[in-house]
């Protein structure tokens, strides 16, 4: 494999991961609602990963976009 095609493919794994987390965050505020959610702490690591899987995903189309 090139290289632009293992980054098409980290960046197919990077979405499907963010819309995972998505998910994730969406779950543990409904829970945070009900009360059913122990660790509080699992909103804010989870706000964090989508934060950095966002900036790598603006970081790789930024390379696209100047090579």
């Amino acid at each position: 494999m090139n290289k632009k095609s293992t980054k098409s493919l980290d960046l197919i794994k990077t979405k499907a991961e963010l819309n995972s987390l998505r998910k994730n965050l969406m779950n543990y505020s409904f829970q945070k609602s009900t009360g059913q959610l122990e660790k509080t702490s699992n909103i804010k690591k989870t706000r964090r990963k989508i934060a950095s899987l966002m900036t790598k995903m603006n970081n790789y189309s930024k390379d696209v976009n100047n090579a």
